[in-house]
């Protein structure tokens, strides 16, 4: 049976500046982003022949391909689901290449998603229903209108399964602010924050405070994916991709997967795990660092849990050790992640997991040979195992 493990590396990452307005266009942050991105690969951008982004991305392809300089575009592909496809455009560009479709393919994504729009506002469904949207007329009218309040539901659930508290969920807020509080790039840079301020600020959606919610941000991160074997050749420290899946679950909705068995779990993170582990050949033991999507707090949990890094319901026991901060057992978003770094739609925390495997994380985590990265929970999702040459 064919695979992608080890058939593709990453070898180049850019982002412009994270903020709140960035004051240009999103086709201009994703030029810079890519422009960067191939510059720390050393590569030539006319070498570009694929393309991979998300659904929600508004620059076209073409668009940002004749920006750059490219001459032959001969592979695109989007991933729907929101955050859920962050590691997805790399698994895309990896397939791509191990399959000879395209030689260099850069992941992109851009956004103006503070200064022009702002996911955490209430949803509005459309004028005429989708399959998609038509689930929405089952929750609007009864206040489920927001992306925390979607995500309240299941917290609370897991709250009364399995005792985890509010001040569970605001460690990990804890833990990204004191990481984000080293990272210069960070828009939370020197800003930590304590537990009684997390207990502090107010509630957007109980159980979840202000202080659970990720970022609304404003920048560009791209990615660049050649082959191994190019890698060699190349500037930078290959970030082997030893792993790439994609998952949805048992009745999977956008965000309210309400109907399930058990609406505490993933089920999506849990299928994407069984996949990375079998594919890497590998398991939690074998890695030593991971970067998991944090748009709110509560799915944190769970996350440490699919991947077998706690026992189920044991997550909450987990962080209190201090586990998921540097000298722990298993430091997660060592950039500060979207809740201190920026909320790039989880193609930042990629960035960073190439940098832990290249060792030059701002909070660097000795001797890494497997790096997690998780893409957005709630909605179908995707994931990656990266590790160095």
């Amino acid at each position: 049976m064919g695979t992608i493990s080890n058939q593709a590396a990453i070898v180049g990452i850019g982002a412009t500046e994270f903020s709140k307005n960035s004051g240009r266009s999103e086709l201009r942050l994703a030029v810079e982003a890519t422009l960067e991105a191939l510059a720390d690969a050393g590569i030539d951008p006319a070498e570009v022949d694929g393309l991979s982004t998300y659904t929600m991305d508004n620059n076209p392809e073409i668009e940002l391909f004749r920006a750059i300089g490219g001459r032959e575009l001969k592979f695109h592909s989007r991933i729907h689901y929101g955050g859920g496809a962050a590691c997805a455009p790399i698994m895309h560009a990896a397939m791509a290449v191990a399959t000879g479709v395209a030689k260099t393919v850069v992941c992109y994504r851009a956004m103006n998603e503070r200064s022009q729009y702002r996911f955490g506002t209430g949803h509005t469904p459309p004028p005429v229903p989708t399959a998609e949207t038509a689930h929405y007329g089952w929750y609007v009218p009864y206040g489920l209108i927001s992306p925390a309040s979607w995500v309240a539901m299941q917290a609370r659930r897991y709250m009364h399964n399995y005792g985890a508290t509010s001040e569970d969920f605001g460690r990990v807020s804890v833990a990204a602010r004191k990481h984000a509080a080293t990272n210069p790039k960070a828009w939370f840079y020197q800003q930590p924050i304590t537990l009684e301020e997390h207990q502090a600020s107010r509630w957007i959606v109980e159980p979840l405070h202000l202080l659970d919610c990720c970022q609304e941000s404003d920048g560009a991160v791209a990615i660049v994916v050649t082959s191994v074997e190019r890698a060699k050749s190349l500037k930078q420290p290959p970030a082997i991709i030893r792993a790439a899946a994609q998952g949805a679950g048992d009745d999977s909705q956008m965000m309210t997967s309400y109907y399930r068995q058990d609406i505490s779990r993933i089920s999506e993170m849990n299928i994407v795990a069984e996949q990375l582990y079998a594919q890497a050949g590998i398991g939690p033991n074998d890695v030593q660092a991971a970067i998991l999507y944090d748009h709110f707090t509560p799915f944190v949990l769970p996350q440490l849990e699919a991947f077998g890094f706690a026992k189920e319901g044991q997550a909450k026991d987990f962080i209190r050790e201090g586990n998921i901060e540097m000298g722990g057992r298993l430091p997660i978003n060592t950039h500060g992640g979207q809740l201190g770094e920026a909320y790039i739609h989880g193609l930042n925390g990629v960035a960073e997991g190439v940098r832990l495997v290249r060792g030059t994380s701002v909070n660097q985590v000795a001797g890494v040979n497997n790096v997690v990265v998780t893409a957005g929970t709630g909605v179908p999702t995707s994931g990656l195992i990266l590790s160095p040459a």
